[in-house]
């Protein structure tokens, strides 16, 4: 197998290669450290890239291989971790000028449970400051560059690691979720990535992006079984986050052959109001429409937002907790702070409780009636994105000629919805623009439902595949 076929093998084709003694995870690694040090200089999408220690880590894999040792799901297949995620003795940056030559003395839950996962650490992914925006610039270098046109933001806050994973950087991707963290990226990048039911992977509560309300870590892959391989790996119970799910996790690739027959699908255009690129919206109307060749029924299902109130809920808990957990730096760095950010902490510091409990209200109605809507339907579908992926530092202020009531939320006015909700909801290649951009749909599941949302994901995977579609940087 040549380098190029090598590097974008699937994950876990990888690991039965190595388990069958075909490739090493050295072999691998060196494989991914070549096409990091000639592709991410025009990319950005590592922050930090630990080669000597993945070769060591690659070695001792290969050991426990050649000795016959019982090996873990991603036993030496290698991945990048999101720099928001605290690496004992990897530096861990949380893209901010303030942390820039942190290295922790512990993992957070996440690493420590793909290091037990078996996959070897190749580095950190770019992602803005904290994660508080959809596009991925910071104040430590360069913005991190769309592998599809170098011009354009990959998205965010994941997209270092989205970048990195269709350029084929690396086999596997850990990626977080607030506002659509995992889901943006995966739709600008063309790749595959799910958000799980809140709670299902649990945090610990002290990261400086906030105490995990409204977040949640998971995968971005190029393929839907490697996702549900890693989201299961994520996943499970711990007594150090309050919020997460107590129960042990089903089996997130158990129905992966089983289709869409009969299943009950609705979809939106634009949630009621939002203004959508035309032809964003056509791309995602076909792509759910040809869940219907598969044996669903699909039907619109009529559903409209009150988006000014959803997005004054969503941003007021947000920026409440980003005040509570980073007003400290406001005294100590706000020269440091990015321009974007400063400005959002320092107006929530000045908002009242009155604010704050009227939106925990509003948060709580939003949940109820959006758990209705899966009293009728099985999945519900709808874009992604607004727009296709925008040039760099220039997001959209107008949408299918509507001006865009916030330039943070304006071309995502569909993922912090789910957050919000705390159903699992997933972003799946679902065609291009007519200028080689990908566009990616939104298909959504209730609570709890993730094996259904990655059975009907394989399902349209399986019809429609992408996988081997690769970016001119790659």
């Amino acid at each position: 197998m040549d380098d190029i076929s090598l590097a974008f093998t699937p994950a876990w084709r990888q690991r039965d290669m190595i388990a069958a003694k075909q490739v090493s995870p050295v072999e691998l690694v060196e494989l991914y450290l070549r096409r990091i040090d000639a592709l991410n200089p025009q990319l950005n999408a590592y922050l930090t890239v630990v080669g000597d220690m993945a070769l060591g880590w690659a070695k001792d894999a290969e050991a426990a291989v050649m000795r016959g040792d019982d090996l873990a799901p991603l036993h030496g297949v290698p991945i990048s971790i999101k720099d928001l995620n605290a690496t004992k003795g990897i530096r861990t940056t949380n893209g901010s000028l303030i942390f820039k030559d942190d290295v922790p003395d512990a993992d957070d839950i996440v690493a420590e449970r793909i290091r037990a996962s078996g996959a070897i650490i190749l580095g950190k992914t770019n992602t803005p400051e904290m994660g508080h925006k959809g596009s991925t610039e910071n104040r430590l270098g360069p913005p991190c560059r769309n592998p599809w046109d170098t011009t354009r933001t990959p998205g965010g806050s994941s997209g270092g690691a989205a970048a990195g994973q269709v350029a084929g950087l690396s086999a596997l991707s850990q990626g977080s979720d607030g506002g659509g963290s995992i889901r943006i990226p995966a739709s600008y990048c063309g790749l595959y990535g799910i958000k799980g039911t809140q709670g299902r992977v649990p945090s610990i509560t002290t990261a400086p992006g906030g105490w995990g309300q409204l977040g949640q870590n998971g995968p971005i892959t190029s393929t839907v079984k490697d996702s549900a391989i890693l989201l299961q790996a994520l996943s499970g119970p711990d007594d150090r986050d309050p919020l997460c799910i107590r129960t042990q996790p089903p089996d997130f690739s158990a129905n992966l052959g089983k289709g869409v027959m009969g299943l009950r699908i609705g979809w939106t255009p634009n949630f009621g109001s939002a203004p959508v690129d035309p032809e964003v919206r056509a791309a995602c109307e076909a792509a759910a429409l040809a869940f219907q060749d598969l044996g669903a029924h699909v039907e619109d299902a009529n559903i409209n937002i009150d988006y000014e109130e959803a997005f004054d809920t969503m941003d007021t808990i947000m920026f409440s907790d980003r005040a509570a957990n980073n007003g400290v730096h406001l005294e100590e760095n706000a020269d440091l702070l990015d321009d974007t950010l400063r400005p959002l902490i320092e107006e929530a510091m000045t908002w009242s409780a009155r604010k704050l409990a009227f939106a925990l209200r509003s948060f709580e109605w939003h949940r109820y009636n959006f758990a209705r809507i899966f009293d009728k339907y099985d999945l519900l579908l709808s874009p992604v994105m607004a727009t296709p992926a925008f040039t760099i530092g220039e997001p959209p202020q107008v949408i299918d000629g509507q001006p865009v009531q916030s330039e943070f939320w304006g071309f995502n006015p569909f993922n912090f919805l789910i957050n919000m909700s705390g159903q699992t909801a997933a972003s799946i290649p679902g065609g291009f623009t007519e200028g080689g951009l990908p566009i990616g749909l939104h298909m959504i599941g209730d609570k709890g439902q993730e094996p259904l949302v990655l059975q009907a994901s394989a399902a349209y995977e399986e019809a429609h595949p992408w996988a081997h579609l690769h970016p001119p940087v790659s």
